[in-house]
Order: structure tokens, then sequence, then C-alpha cells
């Protein structure tokens, strides 16, 4: 019967076998496992390297060669967001680009006073290519709106600016692992000092991993912080309402409490 995955389906299939511990490849000619050893003929024998599709083979780092300073040095070197979009786009030591269709780097104003940070994209977002489009997404804009923000707003005052810690959707919307956020967060860094907003909002764990070192957002949500030289809010994730509606009075309290903010700060 004729295969109905994608291109697409069938490399993110192959990754997640590759994850879960699979080395080898079935080979072409057929064996009888029921005749007697002598009698079998030995498959050619195939190098590992060949075994291995070449879009999954990460490129040699070279010898004492970090991933993460190459991170550091590519983000340091973008000058606008353009430029750090480019840098992500060429970096080549998170595996997680192998896998996704798309890079997913932001959405709304980047003049905003307000920029969330999330964790990863999921399916839609990796279609289409934006953060926060899926039903989460939806949940978010319902929730920003609530206290007059909009991430289609013109004025800055009234506007968001969204992006993740991760670029790229990992294989069947797993958690980061601590090696992909760390080659993140330098770039992370760079998109805050680029936009240059009044505040954060850190949504979920993986997100405050990132901007605060430390996860247990039941425990971190609502207390204000500071993340990559900025005041820093912890807040639910929009996933994890869908999950957990009760949570969302506490989530309520968090917006009120950036309003309160940002009209301190003259917003």
């Amino acid at each position: 019967m004729e295969s109905m995955l994608s291109p697409h389906d069938a490399l993110a299939s192959l990754i997640w076998q590759i994850e879960l511990g699979a080395t080898e490849a079935i080979g072409d000619a057929p064996i009888n496992r029921y005749e007697l050893p002598e009698k079998v003929a030995k498959p050619a024998v195939v190098p590992k390297t060949e075994v291995k599709p070449a879009a999954l083979t990460a490129p040699s780092l070279g010898a004492g060669v970090d991933p993460v300073e190459v991170a550091r040095a590519a983000a340091a070197a973008a000058m606008d967001l353009e430029g750090l979009r480019a840098a992500l786009g060429a970096y080549p030591h998170c595996d997680l680009r192998r896998g996704a269709r798309n890079l997913v780097f932001s959405d709304g104003n980047p003049a905003a006073r307000v920029m969330i940070i999330g964790e990863a994209p999921g399916r839609d977002e990796d279609q289409q290519g934006k953060p926060f489009v899926g039903r989460a997404g939806q949940l978010l804009d319902r929730m920003v709106q609530a206290i007059g923000l909009s991430r289609g707003a013109q004025a800055p005052q009234d506007a968001v600016y969204i992006t993740n810690v991760l670029p790229w959707r990992p294989p069947q919307n797993r958690d980061p692992n601590a090696e992909e956020i760390a080659m993140m967060r330098p770039f992370v860094a760079r998109h805050v000092g680029l936009v240059d907003p009044a505040v954060i909002v850190l949504m979920g764990n993986i997100s405050c991993e990132a901007g605060l070192g430390q996860r247990g957002i039941t425990r971190l949500r609502g207390q204000w912080a500071e993340a990559y030289g900025k005041p820093a809010l912890p807040m639910f994730h929009p996933a994890y309402l869908l999950r957990n509606p009760a949570a969302k009075r506490e989530a309520w309290a968090d917006l009120l409490a950036l309003k309160a903010r940002l009209r301190e700060a003259g917003a």
C-alpha cells in the first residue's frame, strides 16, 4: 500500500525514530531466519554514515567549538531584527531546524512596550510561520485585549510584540532540552535588546528557564523579576489555561498587574 505520509511527516517520523534510539535501517534483501546460519547470505555491510540521511547529519563543530559561543557571536553581530532573523536561519547547530517547516520569528509591533516570550512553536505556528496562532494564540489575543492591548495595534502603547524561546517546532511538540534552550538564549537576549520593551511577559516554564534560569511557573507566576535586563512577569502559558480553566483567575490577576505596571510607567 502506498504511503500517505508527506515528505515533511516522513522526515519528522524518521527524526523521532532516531531520538528513540534506532541506529540501523532494514536491508533491501529479505533474509530467511529459519535457514541454518551457514546458509544465510550475509547482507552487504553498509557504513553507518551512509544509513543516516544527509539532511539529518549535524555539521561537524570541530574540536573545541562551542555551539553556544557560536550563537553568542551570531546574535551579537545582528544589528537589527532582519539581521537577527537571518542569523537564526543560518545557525546550523540546532537540529530542531531540520524537522521544522518554517522558522517562527515574531509577530506584532516591534515598537510595543510589552514583549511576550513564549516557549516553542506548535503545529499551527510551524505551518504559518508565526507565533501563537493556534487555539493558545487565540486565547492570548483575548487575554491582552482584555487590558486594552493587541498584536495588531499601531500605537506602541496599545501593542504587544510576540516571540518564542525556540523558533523551530520540536518533534511531537516535546519540551526543548537544556542544550537547545542554551543555544537559543543568546538570540532571545539579542531580540530583547533590539526591541527594547518596557516590560517582558514570560509565558510558561521554558520561557522562565531561559529568562530566569528556573522553572516552577505555579510558584513564579505573578512575581515581578528581571530577565534580559528588563522587568519580567512570569505567567501561565495559554495552552496551560486551556487544559486548566480554573487557573484563568490567577492569569487575570497577572494581567491586571501588567496593566498597573504599564500605567505606573506612563503607558
